[in-house]
């Protein structure tokens, strides 16, 4: 009983690091047979890191912003300058936590600092999630087509994906309206907490938010361009956007800390359907893994230290989340 319940609280982390270390083998043994990358030493390249770095702030300053605007939605009373904050540092414990863990990160700081419960703070990160995917799926189509040929995916993994979105608004819209209409009430009260913040999705506000979340990948393609640039590689910015778009996909796949493997699996693969190979594409990958991680995560750490209570807080709330887990877990085994 107690190794299946283990089992089921870790296997999701184990079955990431599999893949991570499975897919950075590749990558490595890919890697070992190309050329050396070079990477930047003029100051024009230093420039241009420094420029992606500070693209990358941008984004994440309106990531931010929309959680702010997705808790006040959902009547939860916070500071603006917490749900940047710990988007922040949700975004440190992405890169340093296996399967996503500064997602829970998030959930347990925000709800210490502001009037909601875990579950409602939860209930605020999935329209967040469901923005994200959207605008993914809108930028996947859109820049295939644009590229046609060059696409890495090809045609019919955008047309896939674009009808699911089409299929999904329209399960949405049936569904809202048969809720108008008072069917499906007991499902509704039980998922009432967690789905509050998820109503703005059909709000003026929602469509508002989902062009911020396009600008937010675009400013991601951004970044990749400029870290293009720096090595001294020359992607468009169609190219650069639909490599983020891909390497977002793959991020999906439970992975080790930072996407390790997965992602680079994916920015080696869109750039090769691109003509870029050898050490070209591994100096674009390290620095795209530099500029996007390594920042942030310093930026993140510095706000746990300084306004979050410092590691030892963290760890006790992510020991208390698992604490309040393992009831459920017991009682899943039991049934």
């Amino acid at each position: 009983m107690l190794r299946r319940t283990w089992w089921s609280a870790h296997s999701r982390t184990v079955f990431g690091i599999v893949i991570s270390f499975v897919s950075l083998g590749g990558c490595v043994w890919w890697a070992t047979k190309q050329e050396a990358p070079k990477f930047p030493s003029s100051l024009s390249g230093l420039l241009l890191v420094l420029a992606a770095v500070g693209v990358y702030g941008i984004a994440t300053l309106l990531r931010g912003w929309r959680w702010h605007a997705i808790l006040r939605h959902a009547h939860i009373d916070h500071r603006l300058r917490d749900a940047g904050g710990i988007t922040v540092v949700g975004y440190m414990g992405n890169t340093v936590l296996p399967a996503r863990g500064g997602e829970v990160l998030r959930i347990l700081l925000m709800s210490d600092h502001s009037n909601a419960r875990r579950r409602e703070v939860l209930g605020s990160i999935v329209p967040e999630r469901v923005l994200d995917a959207a605008a993914l799926v809108i930028l996947f189509l859109v820049f295939t087509l644009a590229l046609s040929r060059e696409a890495p995916t090809g045609i019919a993994p955008a047309a896939i994906a674009g009808g699911l979105l089409v299929l999904g608004m329209v399960a949405l819209y049936v569904y809202h309206r048969l809720r108008w209409r008072g069917h499906f009430e007991r499902f509704a009260a039980r998922v009432r907490p967690v789905a509050r913040a998820s109503r703005l999705l059909i709000h003026p506000w929602g469509a508002a938010l989902l062009g911020l979340t396009l600008l937010v990948w675009m400013l991601e393609g951004t970044v990749f361009w400029l870290s293009a640039r720096a090595v001294s590689v020359d992607l468009s910015f169609a190219e650069s956007t639909l490599a983020v778009v891909i390497a977002s996909f793959f991020a999906l796949v439970p992975a080790a800390p930072g996407f390790l493997g997965t992602w680079d699996a994916a920015v080696i693969f869109s750039l090769k359907a691109f003509g870029l190979t050898g050490g070209q594409a591994i100096a674009v990958d390290v620095m795209e893994r530099f500029v996007v991680f390594v920042p942030i995560t310093v930026v993140g750490l510095l706000l746990v230290i300084t306004r979050y209570g410092g590691l030892n807080v963290l760890r006790r709330r992510r020991r208390e989340s698992r604490a309040d887990e393992q009831p459920v877990l017991a009682a899943r085994e039991a049934a």
